[in-house]
């Protein structure tokens, strides 16, 4: 019910998460990341602790591949399990548990890894690893959302998606852009596109603002002077 890309930018060491659903509000459940540690996905009949936990393993040291391995170890219930793992070095690693929903699948490569299930098909995850690796040099979001784009435009899932986000991190120890369409009738992911596109001009100042608000520009409301 669900496919997701997670990744890091190894120009600008961001990680991020995006990740679309049938079920609602998606990205609450599935998508984490950490700045300077990683990301992760957990997926398909989900376990929402997986994500804060993996990422505690790989702030200790763990590669992605070993924080996985323990995932797997210590966790129950692991054969209903999606999971994905990316670390500070770019490494990946993935896991689909046996019980995984209907036509399934996951890749690990450099900087990245995609998974789904219910999938139309399995092109679906090689379509949004190509854009990914593609799109090397352009803004970080940018090619989340346009791997997720690519995604549906393969197939996506077999019955429509009605949820998706987006989380990103990088120097500040929140996320730079959470964003999400909890529920939408006939695109999230367009819709997610759009929502970042609004942000995205905006995703610097608002750090800014935080960090010494002194250097921020001008908040560009009704009443400010």
């Amino acid at each position: 019910m669900t496919f997701s890309i997670s990744a890091r930018c190894e120009r600008t060491g961001q990680f991020g998460v995006a990740v679309s659903s049938s079920s609602p509000a998606v990205a609450a459940r599935c998508a984490h990341a950490r700045a300077g540690v990683g990301a992760v996905a957990t997926q398909n009949v989900t376990d929402p602790t997986i994500g804060p936990k993996g990422l505690a393993l790989m702030a200790e040291g763990l590669s992605a591949q070993e924080a996985l391995e323990r995932m797997k170890a210590t966790s129950a219930h692991i054969e209903y399990r999606q999971i994905a793992f990316v670390d500070r070095h770019g490494l990946s690693a993935v896991h689909s548990g046996a019980e995984a929903l209907g036509t399934y699948g996951a890749l690990a490569f450099k900087n990245g890894a995609v998974a789904g299930n219910m999938l139309r098909d399995l092109d679906v995850l090689q379509s949004m690893r190509k854009f990914f690796e593609a799109s090397e040099g352009a803004d970080f979001g940018d090619r989340l959302i346009g791997s997720m784009l690519a995604g549906l435009a393969a197939g996506g899932e077999e019955g429509p998606v009605h949820s998706a986000g987006l989380v990103i991190v990088r120097e500040v120890s929140w996320p730079v852009a959470d964003l999400r369409v909890d529920w939408h009738d006939d695109d999230p992911v367009g819709a997610l596109a759009e929502l970042w596109e609004r942000w995205k001009p905006q995703l610097d100042a608002y750090v800014t603002r935080a960090l010494d608000p002194t250097k921020a520009p001008s908040y560009g409301v009704p009443g400010n002077k």
